[in-house]
């Protein structure tokens, strides 16, 4: 199962803030905030700390994106 941040995203523009702004304000480095952009994991106490400084849930800023289940080969006789 994956994990997108395209919420995440979102509410930065709405918000108006860089996500510049959000690693100073959240106290996260930028290198946590390209694993943010690259859709990879991270701690929850990262995710903790965005959800204070935006005001919101984990649901405002991330979804679960459930795999994709492998595609049927046919076989030949």
């Amino acid at each position: 199962m994956g994990v997108s941040y395209k919420k995440l995203w979102k509410l930065l523009i709405d918000k108006d803030m860089k996500k510049k702004d959000l690693a100073a304000a959240a106290n996260i480095s930028t290198y946590t905030v390209n694993k943010l952009n690259r859709g990879e994991n991270v701690n929850t106490d990262t995710l903790v700390s965005i959800c204070k400084v935006l005001g919101c849930t984990f649901d405002d800023i991330m979804e679960l994106i459930p795999d994709q289940p492998p595609e049927s080969q046919e076989t030949q006789k």
